[in-house]
C-alpha cells in the first residue's frame, strides 16, 4: 500500500493531462490582458498553429474583424464584469487564412484579493452545426423533420436564455459591490441592493439622478473627466471618488466600467476601510519620524552647546586674562591670549557655516574654479592630515571642464571626504580622489536626480570597510553618524550634500560592505573662462583713505556696528549708524552726503536690507552698497545676483577684509 500511494499520483497527473490535450473541445487559459498563456492540441489541430505560437498572443488576434469589435466592446468587459460568458458565436482565422466557426463559453477564475489570476476559454467547433443548419435549409421539403429540429433547436436555445437571465439576475442580487446602469448622460437607470447596504440609498432615491449629485464636490471634475473617458476606451484601472451615504458622510468606492448600446455598465468597490487604514499607518509613521527627528535635534543641540561651551570659555577666559595682565603692566603675553581667542572664534565660524552648508543657507561666493588645480593645490595638506599610513592617488581627467562653485567651500567638501575615508581605513589603505566630465542623459540624470546635461565629477574613493544599504540610505541625513559618541556630530556629509545641491549639483555614494566606498561630487559644467593664473587674493594691512566719504552703516548690533565705526575711523571716512531699516531709510532720503551703504540683510524695521538699499537707490542712483550678513538670505539679496555697485561679506569677518572691501567699493 505504501508503495502504490506515491505512484498514483504522477499517473493521475498523466491522466489528466492527456485528458486536457486530446479532449474533443478546444481548451484555452488567457492572462486577464488576454494573452494566450496554455492552449491544447485539440485547439491547436483546428486552428493550424502550433502551442508555441499560440502561447503570448491574445485571443482576440485570431478572430476576423467582426469577431476583434465584438470581443473589445461587448465579449471582454461583461467578462470581466459578471465572471463568466456563456456561448458566443465567433469565427476564428485559422492558420492558412481560412475561417472556423466557433462557439465560446469563458469563465474568470480570481485571486482571494479580487485581481484576475487567468481567464478558462472553451471552444466548441460549430462546423457542423453550422452544416447541418444549411442541411436543413436546403431541405425544406422535409418540413416535418426539420420543424421538429427547429423546434427542439428553439427549446434548446430559450431554455439557455433564461439559464443566463437568471444566473445574471443572481449576480445583480448578490454582488457585495455597487453595480450600476446609467445613460450617456450619467442619469442612473438602474442600481443593485448593494446601494441600499453600502450608502443607504433607496434604488427610488438613486433612479432618474445624475452620479454627480451624489458625488463629492472636490471629487466632481475628476469623476466628470473619467466618466467622459469610458465612451473612450473602457475603464481598466480602478478610479477612485467619494459618493455621499443616506446619513451626510462619504464613502470611498473603485470603479471600472465599459460602454456598450449606449450606457455604461460599471462596478464599485468600497475601500473606505483600505484608506482608513493607509491614513492611520501613514500618521504613525509621521509621528515615529517626528519622534527620531526630534531626538536627533536634541542630540545635535546637546553637542553644539558642548562645542560652543567650550570655544566660549576660551574666549572669554583668553579676553579676563588679558585685561588682567594690561592691569598688572605685564603686556608680554598679550599675543598668547590674543591668538587663542582668535583661534577658538574661527572655530566657532567654522561650526556655524558647517550648520549653514547643512541648512543649504549658507552664503556661497562661487567663482569659475579649475577643479583639477584646486585639487593639486589640496594635496599636500589632504596627505599631511590623513597620515603616512594611507596611499593617496590623484587621476586628474584631461580637458575638465571648469565649475562655477564657491573654492573654499568645495576645498572643505574634499577634506571631509578624504577625512571619512581615512577613518574608513584603521588599518591604512589607499585613497584616490579623481576628476571627470560626464554628460549625463536623460536616464542617468533622472538616477541622480539632476537636469540632464553636461556636468563635472570629483570622486574620492577608499579600500575600507565599506558600508551597508541601510547606512547608504541615512547617510546624508542630519546629525547621523556611525562614530562613536562625542567622536562626531553628524553634520558632515550633510554639509557636502547641502553645498552641492545649492551649487546646483548633487552627491552619490556608491559602497560595498568590505570593497570600499566611492563619494562623488556631481558640478554642472560653466561655460566660462577661468583665470589660468588662479590668483588668490590676500588681505593686507589697509593704508588711510586719501579722500574723505561718509559711509551709513544700518546692523541690528551694537557691537558690529562699533566695529565697523572703527575701521571707518582708521581710513578716515565718517561714520552715520542706524540699528534698524526704519531709521537707516530716512537717512538715505535726507540730503546728507552718503558714499557708501553698509547694511546687514536680515534687519528689524519692516523691510531687509536689500529691500532698504533698492529703496535708497531709487534717490540716490549708483549708490554702493555692501551687505554683511552671518546669515544666508538669498531670497532678499535676489539669489545672489547682486547690481552693480553691490557686494556681499560673510559674517563673521577678518576686519582687514572688511576694511579692505569697504576702501575698494569707495575709491571704485
Amino acid at each position: 500500500m505504501n508503495g502504490a500511494t506515491p505512484a498514483s499520483a504522477p499517473q493521475e497527473t498523466d491522466d489528466l493531462e492527456d485528458l486536457f490535450e486530446n479532449a474533443p473541445c478546444g481548451y484555452v487559459s488567457t492572462l486577464a490582458n488576454g494573452r494566450i498563456s496554455k492552449a491544447n492540441r485539440t485547439f491547436s489541430t483546428w486552428t493550424g498553429y502550433d502551442p508555441e505560437q499560440l502561447v503570448g498572443r491574445r485571443f482576440l488576434e485570431l478572430l476576423n474583424i467582426a469577431g476583434k469589435i465584438y470581443y473589445e466592446t461587448h465579449f471582454g468587459p461583461l467578462l470581466r464584469m459578471q465572471g463568466f460568458f456563456n456561448e458566443v458565436a465567433l469565427d476564428v482565422v485559422r492558420a492558412d487564412g481560412t475561417i472556423l466557426p466557433v462557439l465560446v463559453n469563458a469563465v474568470v477564475r480570481r485571486a482571494e484579493t479580487g485581481g484576475i489570476r487567468f481567464i478558462r476559454v472553451t471552444v466548441f467547433n460549430a462546423s457542423d452545426r453550422r452544416r447541418y443548419e444549411r442541411e436543413l435549409l436546403e431541405a425544406r421539403r422535409t418540413a416535418e423533420q426539420a420543424s421538429s429540429a427547429l423546434q427542439d433547436l428553439n427549446a434548446t436555445l430559450e431554455a439557455r436564455v433564461v439559464e443566463r437571465a437568471r444566473a445574471l439576475d443572481r449576480a445583480w442580487r448578490l454582488s457585495q459591490d455597487l453595480l450600476v446602469i446609467a445613460g450617456a448622460d450619467g442619469v442612473l437607470t438602474a442600481v443593485n441592493a448593494a446601494w441600499t447596504d453600502l450608502l443607504g440609498w433607496q434604488a427610488s432615491d438613486l433612479i432618474g439622478h445624475s452620479f454627480e449629485a451624489f458625488t463629492h464636490p472636490e471629487d466632481l471634475a475628476a469623476t466628470q473627466a473619467a466618466f467622459a473617458g469610458i465612451f473612450e476606451a473602457p475603464l481598466t484601472q480602478s478610479y477612485e471618488y467619494r459618493l455621499r451615504h443616506a446619513d451626510g458622510t462619504y464613502r470611498w468606492f473603485a470603479w471600472t466600467g465599459a460602454l456598450e448600446h449606449g450606457e455604461v455598465y460599471a462596478t464599485g468597490r468600497h475601500t473606505t476601510a483600505q484608506r482608513e487604514q493607509a491614513a492611520v499607518l501613514a500618521r504613525a509613521e509621521d509621528a515615529l519620524r517626528q519622534s527620531q527627528k526630534m531626538e536627533a535635534v536634541g542630540q545635535l543641540t546637546g553637542g553644539l552647546a558642548h562645542d560652543f561651551n567650550n570655544l566660549l570659555a576660551g574666549i572669554s577666559g583668553s579676553l579676563e586674562l588679558m585685561q588682567t595682565r594690561m592691569s598688572q603692566g605685564r603686556l608680554g603675553d598679550l599675543d598668547r591670549y590674543i591668538n587663542a581667542a582668535q583661534g577658538a572664534s574661527k572655530r566657532a565660524a567654522a561650526l556655524t557655516h558647517r550648520l549653514l552648508a547643512f541648512s543649504r543657507r549658507q552664503t556661497l561666493d562661487p567663482t569659475p574654479t579649475d577643479v583639477n588645480r584646486l585639487v593639486t593645490g589640496m594635496e599636500e595638506m589632504i596627505r599631511r592630515t590623513v597620515g603616512p599610513a594611507i596611499h593617496i592617488e590623484v587621476v586628474g581627467a584631461g580637458g575638465l571642464w571648469p565649475a562655477l562653485i564657491d573654492p573654499p567651500q568645495l576645498e572643505n567638501a574634499l577634506l571631509n571626504l578624504c577625512i571619512n575615508a581615512r577613518d574608513a581605513m584603521p588599518e591604512g589603505g589607499r585613497i584616490t580622489i579623481e576628476t571627470a566630465n560626464k554628460w549625463l542623459d536623460d536616464h542617468a540624470a533622472q538616477e541622480r536626480e539632476l537636469p540632464p546635461g553636461q556636468y563635472l565629477s570629483l570622486c574620492v574613493t577608499d579600500t575600507g570597510t565599506g558600508m551597508p544599504p541601510e547606512v547608504i540610505a541615512r547617510a546624508f541625513d542630519p546629525f547621523f553618524t556611525t562614530k562613536p559618541a562625542g567622536q562626531g556630530t553628524g553634520l558632515g556629509l550633510s554639509m557636502i550634500y547641502g553645498f552641492a545641491r545649492q551649487s546646483g549639483g548633487q552627491v552619490r555614494i556608491y559602497s560595498e560592505v568590505g570593497q570600499g566606498t566611492t563619494m562623488c561630487l556631481y558640478l554642472p559644467r560653466h561655460y566660462g573662462s577661468v583665470d589660468p593664473e588662479g590668483t588668490l587674493f590676500t588681505h593686507s594691512a589697509v593704508q588711510r583713505a586719501e579722500q574723505d566719504a561718509t559711509v551709513l552703516i544700518v546692523d541690528d548690533e551694537p557691537t558690529v556696528r562699533m566695529l565697523v565705526t572703527e575701521v571707518l575711523e582708521e581710513l578716515g571716512y565718517t561714520a552715520i549708524e542706524a540699528a534698524d531699516s526704519g531709521a537707516g531709510l530716512k537717512v538715505l532720503q535726507s540730503n546728507v552726503r552718503i558714499d557708501l551703504l553698509v547694511t546687514d540683510v536680515g534687519l528689524p524695521g519692516g523691510m531687509n536690507g536689500r529691500q532698504m538699499a533698492d529703496a535708497g537707490r531709487l534717490m540716490r542712483p549708483g549708490l554702493k552698497v555692501l551687505f554683511i550678513t552671518g546669515y544666508a538670505e538669498n531670497a532678499a539679496v535676489g539669489n545672489g545676483l547682486l547690481e552693480p555697485g553691490m557686494q556681499i561679506l560673510t559674517k563673521p569677518f577678518a576686519i582687514e577684509a572688511l576694511a579692505s572691501r569697504i576702501k575698494n567699493l569707495v575709491t571704485d
